[in-house]
């Protein structure tokens, strides 16, 4: 047993030990005994940012969440009356409390069917991994005190994952486990214990039980980690991969020709992944980066001179991203954002391999739209070639077509780009009816503008309609 109470006294937990003083108080005055627990445990002997409190009461919980509530000044709490777990609103911080309880588990459900309230040490015994296993004690006589019955303080030491029961047990029961064994290790920078990671390889097959919806959760958090590819490399080695991204897995192995990048493109994803974590924090990046080559195992061709091809893998993984998108249950927002970049990536590698001309320029700065640094974001992750100069050769060309989208057009006014002469003015002009002429002229007019044939001008996209209008395919 340590006491770990003046790891709290420095000023940017202030509010933190009133809340725990205030439930302190209230367990002494109840008689009750009651603890924080799990990963605000974990994060204060860890030294990491505190986002929430889970306190656990051997008691009725929810009764105890109520009067909390008020003492805190809040008037109402969310209850799971199931559960014996009530949420108590909180700007700064999610607060939880928790009746102290054990769980039992039907084989084809990851829900529990029975809930038996028990005491400190049966309620740490469910829990997932030895490190988040520990409660400290709040009342006033004892604030502090730490309980560690599975050895979680020695295994943070260790930077281990561990299991507080048998693995089998811990992750049979509950398989999505598995993704937070990897998202923990990702996280953290943890090993996985052995006998754990044979365990996961072992159940990683009961992850079919889970929903869609947890699944992809879970696979996010572990994307926003700083290094994502410990967790996904985990993922892989587990089986987990095969089961919920297929499409990634079969990545694996596969090799292509390693002049810009690894042999392996499982290897070559994955550190483009971990590249978007080193230039942005936004997830959307980094997903996009897991899935920009996701078409290249089924695009794959030998060529007798070039070695392997992959033609046409931006478009045909723009297509896939459908499928991926149900199955993972992504927003419409997302996936369009994923279709989107996967078809581009290769749109700034060729202007820098090229001749840059206005026309390509504009195409790419239209296409792109407000999400256009997004992409250069991720034709930046996308070099992995392990020779410095070409690095450097890469990073100076992206820089050049920057600098010359800055030159040939304001990026606001490329957001929505349309021509300047709108489509009634077009039907006066043309003398005609509202129909696909008029949008087919209207196109005519900003394709001009982009190829750089006119200026992005009301007098000169006019002086252009009146010289085309008498062409006879706009009649």
């Amino acid at each position: 047993m340590a006491n770990i109470k003046d790891l709290l006294n420095i000023p940017e937990y202030d509010s933190i030990r009133t809340i725990l003083f205030c439930a302190g108080e209230l367990s002494e005055d109840e008689d009750v005994k009651a603890y924080v627990v799990g990963g605000f445990v974990r994060d204060l002997l860890m030294g990491n940012p505190i986002n929430d409190i889970d306190f656990m009461i051997v008691g009725e919980g929810i009764p105890f969440a109520k009067k909390l509530a008020i003492k805190l000044g809040t008037k109402k709490i969310i209850p799971f009356e199931k559960f014996g777990t009530a949420v108590i609103p909180n700007k700064k911080l999610q607060i939880e409390v928790a009746t102290a309880r054990k769980e039992s588990y039907d084989f084809n459900s990851r829900k529990p069917n029975k809930i038996i309230y028990t005491d400190l040490n049966g309620d740490l015994l469910r829990r997932d991994f030895t490190i988040n296993a520990m409660a400290m004690d709040i009342k006033p006589s004892r604030f502090g005190e730490l309980n560690d019955p599975f050895g979680g303080v020695g295994d943070i030491k260790k930077k281990i994952l561990k299991t507080p029961l048998e693995p089998d047990e811990t992750f049979s029961e509950d398989p999505l486990r598995i993704m937070r064994a990897a998202y923990f290790a990702s996280k953290l920078m943890f090993k996985i214990d052995s006998k754990c990671n044979q365990s996961m390889k072992k159940c990683s097959k009961r992850i079919d039980i889970v929903s869609s919806e947890r699944i992809r959760d879970e696979f996010i958090k572990i994307l926003k980690t700083d290094k994502p590819s410990i967790g996904l490399t985990i993922l892989q080695k587990t089986g987990i991969m095969k089961k919920i991204f297929p499409e990634i897995d079969i990545m694996y192995g596969m090799n292509q020709t390693s002049e810009w990048h690894h042999k392996d493109i499982f290897d070559h994803t994955l550190q483009v992944v971990d590249n978007a974590a080193k230039l942005s924090d936004k997830m959307e990046i980094r997903f996009a980066a897991l899935v920009h080559d996701i078409a290249k195992p089924n695009t794959r061709r030998i060529d007798k001179n070039k070695g392997y091809t992959f033609h046409g893998h931006d478009a045909v993984g723009e297509k896939m991203i459908d499928k991926v998108a149900l199955r993972m249950k992504l927003s419409n927002k997302l996936k369009k954002y994923l279709k989107k970049l996967t078809l581009l990536h290769l749109r700034p590698i060729s202007l820098v391999k090229d001749i840059v001309t206005d026309s390509a320029i504009r195409r790419l700065m239209v296409a792109a739209g407000e999400d256009l640094n997004d992409l250069m974001t991720l034709c930046r992750a996308d070099i992995t070639t392990k020779n410095p100069n070409k690095v450097k050769k890469y990073l100076k060309n992206f820089k050049n077509v920057e600098e010359k989208m800055q030159i040939v057009i304001k990026r606001d006014e490329m957001k929505a780009f349309q021509s300047p002469i709108r489509g009634k003015e077009i039907m006066k002009i043309c003398d005609l009816e509202e129909g696909p002429k008029v949008g087919k002229i209207k196109k005519s007019i900003e394709e001009a503008i982009l190829d750089g044939s006119i200026n992005n001008s009301y007098d000169d996209a006019l002086k252009y309609l009146l010289n085309i209008k008498n062409h006879p395919m706009n009649k």
